[in-house]
């Protein structure tokens, strides 16, 4: 089996979205030379040399063509992030200048799950254990596949 590794943002604007997820999510992100590409640091936890880690570390990029259209479906990849709060992260996406692809959901036997649209159109999605009424949704008893009942953004 193969371990996803890293994943790109394509941007329009790099510094809007670089600035969107430094202070929605944290990230850190380096200029990697004279190109046009930021390594992007998740935090603590993601993979590197010789650890396997629980997560993984990304690149930010210039995007080669026009940014998504709002309500067009994905063309790509995905990406979900791992967040303590689903609500309030998503909210603060929203005041951060992103749009709303699928609002905050319990599913249960998976957690609360939330899809934004990021200033240039992105898709992502933002998980955590945490159902909206406090309680831990991977011990519910009526656990499903979480490939099964994840929205569509």
């Amino acid at each position: 089996m193969s371990l996803v590794v890293h994943f790109e943002i394509h941007a329009s604007e790099p510094q809007r979205l670089i600035d969107f997820y430094a202070q929605l999510l944290g990230w850190r992100f380096e200029r990697f030379g004279q190109w046009q590409y930021w390594s992007i640091a998740t935090g603590e936890g993601s993979i590197g040399a010789g650890s396997p880690g629980m997560g993984i570390d990304g690149g930010l990029t210039q995007r080669e063509g026009p940014a998504p259209e709002a309500g067009a479906p994905v063309n790509g990849s995905t990406i979900v992030v791992g967040v303590d709060d689903v609500d309030a992260s998503f909210a603060r996406g929203i005041d951060l200048g992103g749009a709303a692809a699928v609002h905050p959901a319990d599913l249960q036997g998976v957690g609360r799950v939330g899809y934004l649209r990021d200033p240039d159109g992105n898709v992502f999605g933002m998980i955590s254990a945490v159902l909206g009424d406090g309680t831990d949704g991977r011990q519910q008893a009526d656990a499903v596949d979480p490939m099964q009942a994840t929205p569509e953004p």
